[in-house]
């Protein structure tokens, strides 16, 4: 999906996000998260320098890094996600691909955010207090090795 382009910035509050693979039907899970971060990529420069060479440093793309993905929601009784992290702890990772979509005010996808191969490597549950006015939250960290954006 190529990005829809407009002068205005898009809300970052309008999102949704699929991860496929993960329910035992195979049927791709949609989670309604109020946060996604880890949309980040890396690649770090390899310096070097020939003895021979001028006093410069040379600088070389070095192996690519994918920020692992962070998202939270909270807590609604929907288990799928949680069982993807307890095949994880019974040492049967499942990686999968999915996406985040950026979307406009009518819910439709106006940005796409693919990932490859990811699988759970953190869960978080709430933090619980008879003294707080708070929704109960759970985050769920992926690893990625792949992010790339839809321009398709």
């Amino acid at each position: 999906m190529p990005p829809v382009t407009r002068d205005d910035p898009y809300a970052s509050y309008n999102f949704r996000i699929i991860v496929s693979n993960v329910s035992n039907d195979g049927v791709a899970v949609s989670g309604s998260f109020t946060e996604a971060s880890g949309l980040e990529l890396e690649i770090p420069p390899i310096e070097y320098r020939n003895g021979s060479e001028d006093i410069t440093v040379r600088k070389i793309p070095g192996l690519k890094k994918f920020t692992n993905l962070t998202f939270k929601r909270g807590i609604t009784g929907h288990v799928d996600f949680w069982k993807w992290v307890v095949e994880a702890l019974d040492g049967k990772v499942r990686r999968t691909s999915g996406q985040i979509e950026l979307l406009d005010e009518n819910r439709r996808p106006v940005m796409r955010w693919n990932f490859n191969r990811g699988w759970p490597t953190k869960y978080t549950g709430p933090t619980l207090s008879a003294t707080k006015n708070e929704i109960a939250m759970e985050t769920l960290v992926l690893a990625v090795e792949q992010l790339e954006i839809d321009l398709t």
